[in-house]
Order: C-alpha cells, then structure tokens, then sequence
C-alpha cells in the first residue's frame, strides 16, 4: 500500500538533461573571459589584498568554465558529432587541461591558450547546430 502511495503519478523521459537549445559554449568563454582579465588585472597590482582576492576569482571563474566545456562534453556532443568531429575529443582534453592551467596561473596567456580552444569548440559546436 505504501508504495502506491509513493509511487510516481506521472512517468517521464528525455533524451537530455534540458530541453535542446540551452547549450552554448558562450557560457565556457565569457568565464574563460573572466579568468583572462583576472590575471591581467592581478598583474597590474601590487596590491596583495587585490591580489588575493584575485586569486580566488580567477580559480572560481576557470573551475565554472570547465564546468561548462564538461557539460557540453557529455550532455550535448553525441556519437554522431565525434565522428564527423575525430579531434573533438581530445580538443575537449586539452581545453580542460588549459582552463586548469589557467587557474593555477596568473599568466594571462594561459587564460588566452584557454580562450583559443573553447573558439575552436564554438566554432563545432555551431557546426552541428547547423547539421
């Protein structure tokens, strides 16, 4: 009896983790964005409270932009994409490998190295969405 009770009224299903549509590498690039002006600016102070707080925007901002680039690695790019994309999965590798340099960095051509490779997915990713 209890498990009827509990039992769920409505059974439902998607083929996504949201509705299609909501994915865009702009999300990954505006942090990447962030992490690169970050280390600009914390190069352009001496300040070691600015740069303090700095640091822990930076490193927020770079671990938010691999989240980013993750989720369109897993809940957008499917089987097909690899195929006609054979480089995309190591494009992926190398763009969360630059974000975490980026924010164990204050070099800001970590973040620009970052910033390159997720240009490269949006440029796939907008591919696909044409297909």
């Amino acid at each position: 009896m209890l498990s009827r009770l509990f039992a769920p009224k409505v059974k439902v299903s998607a083929h996504c983790d949201l509705p299609c549509g909501v994915y865009d590498p702009a999300q990954a690039r505006i942090e990447a964005e962030s992490v690169k002006a970050v280390q600009e600016k914390y190069q352009a102070n001496e300040d070691p409270h600015f740069r303090a707080r700095a640091v822990v925007i930076k490193e927020q901002r770079a671990e938010l932009a691999k989240h980013h680039v993750s989720v369109l690695w897993s809940d957008y790019f499917k089987a097909p994409h690899f195929e006609k994309y054979p480089e995309l999965n190591q494009l992926v590798n190398d763009t969360l490998k630059a974000l975490s340099a980026a924010k164990a960095s204050t070099d800001p051509k970590t973040g620009e190295k970052a910033l390159e490779l997720i240009a490269e997915i949006d440029r796939i990713f907008w591919e696909t969405k044409k297909a």
